[in-house]
């Protein structure tokens, strides 16, 4: 019902829901509790949300600190992204490290962030829609990032769209992690 990808990250997961398409179009089941409570995986989410952008905007890395710290769920509805997850927990064999992967509506996949990790995407159709599963509400004063290009990622532009807030987070190397690998 739920295939399940691990990534390098240890508890960062690419999942593959069924999909169901036929003459009418396509259906798709992104959450079900069964499944993700078989495998280990979070199942009290309290947000939901999502996010337009258009080619070439690039939104990252975004976290929450504790004890605001959530995990997320991301899909893709309209076009593709190249996502990508950091692993910012002291302690972890991955710390500082990064994995990418292709979200797109027509994959119809979706990534498991675990807590103490960072995320970003970058749009590589025209426009792309986001949606976000959130296990704790948003908080400003807990909200926090590490610079998009501290990492090493190869995003795939030379010319992003990037907010100012994204532009002003600190550098990995500067960042003083919160999240211990457990």
């Amino acid at each position: 019902m739920l295939d399940l990808k691990p990534s390098k990250l240890a508890g960062c997961f690419e999942m593959q829901p069924k999909v169901f398409d036929d003459e009418r179009g396509r259906f798709v089941k992104v959450f079900h509790e069964q499944a993700f409570t078989a495998q280990g995986l979070q199942t009290q989410f309290s947000e939901e949300y999502y996010s337009v952008s258009f080619r070439n905007v690039i939104r990252g890395l975004h976290f929450q600190l504790p004890p605001m710290d959530h995990v997320k769920v991301v899909y893709c509805v309209e076009g593709e992204v190249m996502d990508a997850v950091v692993d910012l927990r002291v302690g972890s064999p991955t710390f500082g490290q990064y994995a990418l992967f292709e979200l797109s509506a027509t994959k119809a996949n979706s990534i498991y962030i675990p807590k103490g990790m960072a995320h970003g995407f970058c749009v590589l159709s025209e426009q792309a829609i986001m949606v976000y599963k959130v296990s704790t509400v948003y908080s400003p004063t807990h909200d926090a990032g590490v610079l998009w290009n501290s990492v090493g990622i190869p995003w795939p532009t030379v010319d992003p769209v990037l907010s100012a807030r994204d532009q002003g987070f600190p550098t990995l190397e500067q960042f003083e992690s919160p999240f211990f690998y457990e």
